[in-house]
């Protein structure tokens, strides 16, 4: 098969992941006109959506050990099924106990077989441009929020939730069980050499056990749990934080939009800066102007000081997130990429679950949100002092044992 095609895996793999998210995140899009329309609270439907970071969580490491045992396109393909499936399922729910449990578990469990078996086919796929290649994949995932949020928006004008909802369910099918076709296993392992792929780099005789065990497992999961919480609440309450300061609900929406652009940016430039200076020196650096960058919201006040914070922020949130992807392929063995890369997947979406219940807490307490800013700066700065204990395996050398 051509070298070329690795790039038909990225196209998939952002396509995969920019469909799969965005039918997740169309639930706060339905938000209101869901409530008003079944008398369900608030904070039921959106609890939904914890349930599902929760699910998301679970299921990373699960899925991830599928792909490495029947590769990446059987767990993809059935991962789109079930997302359209339950996705279809939840738009007929008759109360919001049963709505809670198809939309977390089934659509947040479905999202997750697209994560980590995509960044480990692609990372599996690429000995050159690699940090690039992972972060082009994590793009389109990106591209969720600017693609699939206006469509939600656009339908619930015309339709009620239920029908949007159903005719998401449909795009869900119609464009991810062929992209899932598309995605095949990296060549050194679908012709059985995964030992050799392996040869003189990360450790071959590791098994899995010894990998999670490991120091530097431990690490990637404590950097990446930390690195998600820190940017977890401003995430969530940046837009409601700009309205406390009396900025109109309209432009304060807009505030994402900067943010997820600046972040498409920042996946591309961190992508290559990992390739042309080391993916770990990069996150801790990364990870060291995130927490200030979190920081610096407490200062501002007007809509032009929200906007440049949030270039700041989404370029080096959405940037250190592949990296993680990078360092774990240039340390564990092939055969493992899809269970070591779900491993570090469940750890972040851990830490992406804390920041709306804290960031809630620490609101209804305090009747300030500058606290939160300033609890994300303190667990900013604890992953980046994890992440500077990461030390890579020793490597084999061949050529010296031999001498």
């Amino acid at each position: 098969m051509s070298h070329s095609y690795r790039w038909v895996i990225v196209a998939a793999g952002g396509l995969l992941g920019c469909v799969a998210i965005g039918a997740m995140f169309s639930l706060p899009v339905f938000l209101l006109t869901m409530s008003k329309d079944t008398g369900w609270s608030v904070t039921g439907i959106s609890s939904a959506m914890t349930i599902g970071f929760l699910a998301l969580a679970a299921a990373s490491m699960v899925w991830g050990n599928l792909s490495d045992r029947f590769g990446p396109r059987p767990v993809v393909l059935a991962g789109s099924v079930i997302l359209a499936a339950s996705l279809a399922l939840a738009s007929r729910a008759g109360s919001l106990l049963e709505f809670q449990l198809i939309f977390g578990v089934l659509v947040g469990g479905a999202t997750a077989a697209v994560f980590a078996p995509m960044m480990a086919a692609v990372t599996g796929w690429f000995d050159t441009q690699r940090g690039l290649a992972v972060s082009l994949v994590s793009a389109g995932m990106g591209m969720a929020p600017m693609t699939m949020s206006p469509l939600a928006a656009w339908l619930i004008t015309i339709h009620d939730w239920r029908t949007s909802l159903l005719i998401i369910a449909g795009i869900a099918a119609l464009l991810m069980i062929p992209a899932a076709l598309f995605v095949r296993s990296p060549p050194a392992l679908a012709e059985g050499h995964a030992e050799m792929t392996d040869e003189g780099g990360p450790r071959s005789d590791m098994t899995v056990g010894e990998a999670v065990r490991s120091p530097q497992f431990i690490v990637l999961l404590l950097a990446n749990f930390f690195c998600c919480a820190t940017h977890s609440g401003p995430i969530f309450h940046t837009v409601s934080y700009a309205v406390t300061c009396g900025i109109p609900m309209i432009a304060a929406v807009t505030i994402y939009s900067v943010e997820g652009l600046a972040g498409m940016g920042g996946r591309i430039a961190f992508g290559l800066m990992g390739d042309h200076f080391g993916a770990q020196r990069v996150l801790v650096l990364g990870l060291f102007a995130q927490a200030f960058g979190v920081l610096a919201y407490v200062f501002v006040s007007q809509l032009g000081g929200f906007y440049a914070v949030a270039v700041l922020v989404g370029f080096i949130y959405a940037g250190i997130m592949p990296l993680y992807a990078v360092i774990v392929r240039e340390n564990f063995p092939m055969r493992m990429m899809g269970t070591i890369i779900g491993g570090t997947a469940m750890a972040g979406s851990l830490g992406m679950s804390t920041g709306p219940l804290l960031g809630g807490l620490i609101y209804d307490n305090f009747d300030s949100y500058a606290w939160l800013y300033i609890g994300s700066w303190g667990m900013g700065i604890a992953a980046m002092l994890i992440a500077m204990t990461f030390r890579p395996f020793a490597r084999a050398q061949p050529a010296l044992a031999a001498a």
